[in-house]
């Protein structure tokens, strides 16, 4: 493919990030009423199956195999920089005061703040790495010029998008519930996605200055996913007894990426 095209592909993939996002939050306009539980778990699980089936084919994967290319030991900056990502999630879950959607949980230092506000900084926070996670690969895709990374690219952007929908509606209808016009939790909710698309440029627009810690970058993105998985979203899909439905979206989710990633890349 030629240059332009790659660029386009760049801008398809962060693109769909955004809007299925949007899409999910769009719901509050239509729907007042709180989701299912069982609902909440399904979508909660499949968003988990797909993000740990994203970190280990879409880039603990590709961490190892450029590493290897490069002549060097593959599991070192993987192993290194997942954990770098996970104490550095555990740290802005310790630094930023922020509300989950589901459990109402607060985190971070206490601060006399609206609970809408501090749902907004939760899934802010927890989308940044996503949005990473897909310019990386493009970033890789474009330096290396291979055909099949941008398509694994591009799967990962797709499957983020899939399971994008369902938080954005989650969110929007909180923050509905919470008190907020149907038009001003929608705004939030699409907001809340901003910076996906923001920090997936970014990664491209510095491919060429980050390339040769590129293995390390992708591990540390891995490791900031797992961690948002692990720490909440796993949690909260096996809440109110639905640990069945949980682990069944979850498997789901992850068959699907990983079919994605296999059948694109």
């Amino acid at each position: 493919m030629v240059d332009m095209e790659n660029y386009f592909l760049i801008c398809v993939g962060l693109g769909i990030i955004f809007l299925m996002t949007c899409l999910g939050s769009a719901t509050v306009l239509f729907f007042r009423k709180k989701m299912s539980g069982s609902f909440q778990q399904l979508s909660i699980g499949f968003a988990a199956g797909v993000m740990i089936a994203a970190s280990v084919w879409g880039l603990l994967i590709p961490a190892i195999e450029e590493t290897e290319a490069r002549g060097g030991i593959g599991w070192i900056p993987a192993a290194i920089g997942l954990v770098i990502g996970v104490l550095f999630m555990l740290g802005l879950d310790k630094l930023i005061p922020h509300l989950h959607p589901q459990s109402g949980t607060r985190e971070g230092p206490a601060v006399n703040t609206k609970r809408s506000t501090l749902l907004f900084f939760a899934v802010t926070l927890h989308n940044i790495p996503e949005g990473m996670a897909a310019g990386l690969v493009f970033a890789l895709a474009m330096q290396v010029q291979d055909a099949a990374l941008y398509m694994s690219a591009l799967a990962l952007a797709i499957g983020i998008g899939i399971q994008n929908f369902p938080e954005g509606a989650a969110v929007s209808l909180v923050l509905r519930q919470d008190g907020l016009s149907a038009k001003k939790a929608f705004t939030l909710g699409c907001l809340s996605g901003v910076v996906e698309p923001i920090f997936g440029f970014m990664a491209v627009l510095l491919a060429a200055v980050i390339l040769p810690i590129m293995p390390w970058l992708l591990a540390f993105t891995a490791g900031a996913m797992i961690y948002v998985v692990v720490e909440e979203l796993i949690p909260e899909a096996c809440v109110e007894g639905h640990s069945h439905l949980g682990t069944m979206s979850f498997v789901a989710g992850f068959v699907m990426m990983m079919v994605l990633d296999v059948t694109l890349g």
